[in-house]
């Protein structure tokens, strides 16, 4: 009997060999990969064979529409690195919770446009003071959002890094999209619970 046969039955951790030795990391890879082709010599050589290696346009838009539906459903494996963490997607669906004026901040956009455009002046002036007024409380608005939500975020997640600022701002831009166009998609309804 060997002393391989007298180890196996007392250490648990013991595991029968393979039988033939470990390849090298280079051996391993050169019989994976082959040869390497030459470099090409022109300019036109290049981009022909750039083109050969890239997928069909079908292909592409297919990737793409996938992606796309994955970062809707807020899949952190594709989401943007700003979006991506369970402390962002707590904000994202606190946010989403609830209506806010900073959501009309592109219809305010459109307005103030008007404003401009418009040759009567009294009208330019009603039109550019509402506008500066919503827009002093949309601002007013997103700051105490942002610190609630910090405030919310640290208390749910007392071992994370939170950076006021950077959770504010998060918050501030999230609230001042129009929902529907918002990525990832809103998870939760207007009035649920978070």
């Amino acid at each position: 009997m060997s002393e391989q046969d007298e180890r196996k039955p007392l250490d648990p951790r013991w595991t029968q060999g393979k039988g033939k030795p470990t390849p090298k990391r280079r051996d391993a890879q050169t019989v994976r990969r082959g040869p390497a082709p030459p470099p090409p010599k022109t300019q036109r050589e290049a981009s022909r064979l750039a083109k050969e290696n890239r997928p069909s346009k079908d292909v592409r838009r297919a990737q793409a529409a996938d992606r796309r539906a994955r970062m809707d459903a807020g899949d952190d494996r594709v989401l943007l690195p700003r979006d991506r963490g369970p402390v962002k997607a707590y904000v994202r669906d606190v946010v989403d919770s609830k209506r806010h004026l900073m959501g009309l901040f592109m219809p305010l956009a459109v307005i103030v446009l008007i404003s401009v455009l418009l040759p009567i002046p009294s009208i330019q002036q009603y039109l550019s003071l509402f506008s500066l007024v919503v827009l002093a409380v949309m601002v007013g608005e997103g700051v105490l959002l942002g610190m609630r939500t910090t405030r919310a975020a640290r208390a749910k997640f007392p071992e994370e890094r939170i950076s006021g600022l950077g959770l504010g701002w998060y918050t501030f831009t999230r609230a001042s999209q129009i929902r529907k166009l918002r990525v990832p998609k809103p998870k939760v309804q207007i009035g649920a619970p978070v």
